[in-house]
């Protein structure tokens, strides 16, 4: 065997445990397509839609990724031809000629031809050439005003077309856009390259067809300057189509390079020549017309014909589309003489690495490094590349309960609780994958437990008949058991909740007991797992089974619902500045339900003991149960449930212990404002 094959194998191992097994991947990508088919009814209903792209959405889960989020009104229709408009009902839609005439490739214009369905895009509108033409720089204005009046983010600020900002602490990017359902004639090579190459295969190039593209706004700057007039075509989409349909050696191929560049090529340089953007459009090109033999072994050689063509379109000054060759992706970082100056410095730096050799060009990534160091410098070590693929059951199960639980579903009002909750019934039918069916079964609990309280919030009357309140009660009720039978273990103190909140105090004590029992069990799967007693027990169980049965997770309450009264506040003072949702630990939320329901029952060893339970849990946690981004509303729970007992010495100690803690639910005033209580109470 040579010694490439020896050192590919090596790579592409520790690649599928750094980037991910191909069922890891194929994890994501179901998951996350199927939330966002989920959340798509509701949002239509409102007027808009969107879409997460960029390499989170390919499958990647670089620490470093950022959030990227396409989003358009559905109210605009864009056309490619004077005929299509027929095919609208003008008096629903704002109608928008694409123009491709005289602009650079890959650009456009947007005429209006219709009047505008709304106030807003009336003011965003410039006349040219007899014709009222939409501008991208007023557009473009638009999401970024918003984000800086919501002033729930941080570091806003506008980057090309998108509005950049940290939402909790993690970068995103925000681009409102249009949607196309027709694809441009500027497309008319990529299709006839397709029938040449066969890549991609027919059921992706038809799906890509059928979903059409987008158009963002910014303008060329081939002259150094941005056309207002002009926006540019975009193919997030299809690209990411063309990223699910490659192997697996292929899609660590792409990440390869990736972190090639950021490691290498782009360390500690500010302004950047390459970006990821130019990796992927080298990876297609290299699929489509590359003759490469995509396998494990072969994966060194992948990766180094992959660089040389790189290296050769910076030698040239030339990065063609794929989608439109025409357009030059260069152009406008070459437009400028500190542009060229940046391309030249980057071939001498880039030649560097090529006349190293690929094994000792790929040592100066300090990921890969540890990959193929060991292999490099031992003849005897090999390394079976399939071993990879071998994961445990807790292992996959813990790729698989993350990804399901990033997914946050929020419901603005009851239609569109009731919209989401029709569209999942119609999703229950279709024939879903394994994973799609986790994920749908979580959202089915979710939206029971939104449903079940929206409706008690919404039809609380003090008129209303006993006949009235009971059938609203049982509704009530019945959703709730519902969503614990479908949902995981944690999902059933949402039942416990309601009962306390109605005053059933004995009902949601037999729950929470219920469910402490369960949490003890040694095979439970919450922050950290067992994984060998997790392996052994859920052997031989179904999916579903494992998460009704071994899965834990946060109780989320959501700002727009009102739960019990004790959290009443937090949530009001949270949503003002700017969090969606408290996050609750399992095990916390237990304690506190079976504390206030003993006190009042007049159960007070009970009560006590409870207490006392919970102050043992956040005393002497490392984590396991109480992870340290909920803290500080754990430390604020038990405050409010020694403040109820009448421990004030001790509530105060606790808020000032909340304070203490990393703020991540931002909740600090009504910290103060308990603790101001609590003293105020003590002077008396």
């Amino acid at each position: 065997m040579s010694d490439n094959c020896r050192v590919s194998e090596a790579l592409y191992a520790g690649m599928c445990d750094y980037i991910g097994t191909p069922t890891e991947v194929t994890i994501r990508r179901e998951v996350g397509d199927m939330a966002e088919k989920i959340q798509k009814p509701a949002k239509i209903h409102r007027g808009y839609r969107d879409m997460a792209s960029g390499s989170d959405r390919e499958g990647f889960r670089f620490k470093s990724s950022d959030v990227d989020t396409m989003g358009w009104y559905t109210n605009h229709k864009v056309i490619t031809d004077l005929a299509q408009s027929i095919a609208n009902d003008l008096s629903k839609y704002s109608i928008i000629l694409m123009e491709d005439i005289d602009t650079p490739p890959g650009f456009v214009r947007l005429q209006l031809l219709t009047p505008p369905q709304s106030e807003i895009i009336e003011s965003l509108v410039v006349p040219f050439s007899d014709g009222m033409y939409i501008s991208n720089v007023k557009w473009r204005q638009m999401p970024f005003t918003f984000f800086v009046e919501e002033g729930f983010y941080k570091n806003i600020k506008q980057h090309g077309p998108c509005t950049n900002f940290f939402s909790e602490d993690v970068d995103s990017d925000f681009a409102l856009c249009f949607h196309c359902s027709y694809w441009s004639r500027l497309t008319f090579h990529w299709r006839k390259r397709y029938t040449l190459h066969n890549w991609p295969p027919n059921h992706v190039f038809d799906d890509i067809l059928g979903n059409g593209c987008h158009i963002v706004p910014i303008g060329s700057k081939i002259a150094g300057n941005e056309n207002e007039l002009e926006w540019r075509l975009s193919f997030s989409q299809a690209e990411q189509k063309l990223v699910y349909s490659m192997n697996h050696t292929q899609f660590l191929c792409y990440g390869l390079l990736k972190i090639f560049l950021k490691e290498v090529v782009n360390r500690d340089i500010e302004e950047q020549f390459l970006c990821s953007y130019f990796v992927k459009t080298t990876m297609f090109w290299m699929i489509q017309i590359g003759n490469i033999t995509w396998c494990p072994h072969n994966l060194l050689d992948c990766f180094w014909k992959c660089f040389k063509f790189l290296l050769h379109c910076v030698y040239q000054g030339v990065m063609p589309n794929f989608f439109i060759p025409r357009n030059n992706m260069f152009v406008s970082k070459l437009s400028t003489v500190k542009g060229v100056r940046t391309r030249e410095c980057l071939f001498t730096q880039l030649n560097g690495y090529y006349e190293m050799g690929v094994a000792h060009c790929l040592l100066h990534e300090p990921t890969v490094r540890k990959m193929i160091e060991p292999v490099i410098c031992n003849i005897l070590v090999r390394i079976d590349p399939l071993k990879g693929h071998i994961k445990s059951a807790a292992d996959i199960d813990i790729c698989l309960r993350n990804e399901i639980y990033a997914i946050s579903v929020l419901e603005k009002d009851v239609q569109d609780n009731y919209f989401t909750l029709r569209f999942i019934i119609s999703l229950s039918i279709q024939s879903l994958t394994q994973y799609e069916t986790l994920t749908l079964q979580k959202c089915i609990a979710d939206e029971l437990v939104t449903a079940a309280f929206l409706h008690l919030n919404t039809s609380t009357d003090t008129h209303s008949t006993n006949k009235a309140v009971y059938r609203s009660d049982r509704l009530v009720g019945n959703l709730l058991k519902l969503a614990g039978r479908v949902g995981d273990v944690s999902c059933r103190l949402y039942l416990a909740m309601y009962y306390y909140r109605t005053c059933r105090y004995r009902e949601a004590l037999h729950v929470t007991a219920r469910v402490k029992s369960k949490l003890t069990q040694p095979y439970i799967m919450y922050y950290r797992v067992d994984r060998v007693r997790y392996n052994e027990s859920v052997a031989g169980w179904s999916l579903s089974k494992r998460m009704k049965k071994a899965w834990v997770y946060n109780l989320r309450l959501y700002s727009n619902v009102y739960y019990v009264q004790e959290f009443d506040l937090e949530q009001k003072i949270s949503t003002d500045n700017g969090e969606l949702a408290l996050d609750i630990s399992p095990y916390v939320l237990t304690d506190m339900l079976s504390v206030l329901c003993n006190y009042r029952l007049g159960n007070r060893s009970q009560c006590l003991q409870s207490l006392t339970d919970l102050q043992t849990l956040l005393l002497y946690d490392d984590g396991r149960y109480v992870p340290l981004n909920l803290r500080d509303l754990s430390c604020q729970i038990l405050g409010i449930c020694q403040h109820v007992v009448g421990d004030l010495h001790g509530a105060l100690h606790s808020y000032q212990q909340s304070l203490r803690q990393k703020q991540n639910h931002k909740i600090q005033n009504t910290i103060r404002y308990r603790s101001a209580l609590v003293l105020n109470q003590l002077n008396k």
